[in-house]
């Protein structure tokens, strides 16, 4: 009667629809960050549950550390711990080569929150049971030599991103096509950075060139910029679509 699913959950989901609800009673999910579609996705799974069970679901909770938050926590009871860094540098810094560096460390992206940009200073959330590992380990972005400041977590509670909206034209979803067309290349160029592991999606490197991207989808291009993926906004008369997309400024 236990099933213990982790934010990375399309799999367990699809297994756990098979049994109608009928063979698990209780629900434990690890207190990690997950995009907010999926974590959404998730909690209404829960609440269906619930519902089947005619049971009124009051514990399961969604944590935000801010208002423009992308990367959330689901949770029962208790708000999770969440630590709050800055950055500093005497050089200039790149979003990505922040989240590489971190990465770099053997950290899970699930442990790792949103990277912020605020008044020209670099911030990032992470879960507070990894404090030691990275006040210890994390000394450098790329070359450049950093410290830490521990800050309140509430300090970009009300912080809002700001973005480039950005709209073309492409004959699919696929992430290629639509990086090709956002960075004026070519697919061939495109299967190149996937295969030099130059594109992240959701927070994991792409390894498929192939994937549809679906709406709030956000993915990096290296030295490109970080994008969110709207979804389709009209069709040609040609039958090509039209799609939106988010450029992080």
């Amino acid at each position: 009667d236990f099933i213990n699913m982790e934010i990375k959950f399309q799999k367990e989901k699809e297994e756990l629809r098979k049994l109608n609800f009928t063979n698990f009673s209780y629900f434990s999910i690890d207190l990690h960050f997950g995009t907010k579609s999926t974590i959404h996705e998730i909690k209404s799974f829960i609440d269906e549950f619930y519902s089947k069970k005619e049971i009124n679901n009051k514990n399961w909770n969604i944590y935000y550390p801010n208002k423009s938050s992308e990367k959330v926590i689901l949770y029962k009871d208790n708000i999770p711990k969440v630590s709050l860094y800055k950055i500093n540098s005497y050089n200039p810094l790149k979003h990505q080569q922040i989240l590489g560096s971190i990465l770099s460390l053997n950290i899970s992206p699930s442990y790792l929150g949103d990277i912020i940009k605020y008044k020209d200073e670099y911030y990032f959330y992470i879960l507070s049971d990894l404090d030691n590992l990275i006040q210890e380990e994390f000394k450098y972005v790329g070359s450049n030599k950093i410290t830490l400041d521990l800050v309140d977590i509430d300090y970009l509670k009300d912080y809002e991103r700001e973005y480039e909206t950005i709209e073309f034209i492409v004959s699919s979803s696929r992430i290629d096509n639509v990086i090709a067309r956002l960075i004026n290349t070519n697919r061939d160029k495109v299967i190149d950075l996937i295969k030099d592991k130059d594109v992240i999606l959701n927070y994991q490197i792409l390894t498929k060139n192939s994937y549809n991207l679906k709406e709030n989808d956000i993915f990096s291009i290296r030295r490109y910029g970080k994008y969110k993926y709207m979804g389709i906004k009209n069709i040609t008369k040609k039958d090509k679509i039209v799609v939106s997309v988010l450029k992080y400024l």
